[in-house]
């Protein structure tokens, strides 16, 4: 997996998108509250490559859908410009 860097989204904010793979589906025991997605992040410090998100996505025709163990996502984390620094290239 490839961590992919970039200056800005679409939406002009500063971004960084890392690869992953959805591990597995937790089940919830509990039927209000809802499944999660396993996602592994290789690129990620070896404590924090695993994270857990809500598996409900929507799908271009807006209809609800989930993740399947073994996809293929990218997760992107972006900020304001406002509540970023510059910093010094090394």
């Amino acid at each position: 997996m490839k961590t992919e860097k970039s200056e800005t989204e679409k939406d002009g904010k500063p971004s960084t998108t890392l690869s992953g793979t959805v591990n597995k589906i937790i089940k919830s025991p509990y039927p209000n509250e809802p499944e999660k997605a396993e996602i592994v992040l290789p690129d990620a410090e070896p404590l924090y490559q695993e994270i857990r998100i809500e598996n409900k996505l929507e799908n271009e025709q807006g209809q609800e859908v989930g993740l399947k163990p073994g996809a293929s996502v990218d997760v992107t984390i972006e900020a304001d410009e406002k509540d970023t620094e510059k910093k010094e290239k090394n």
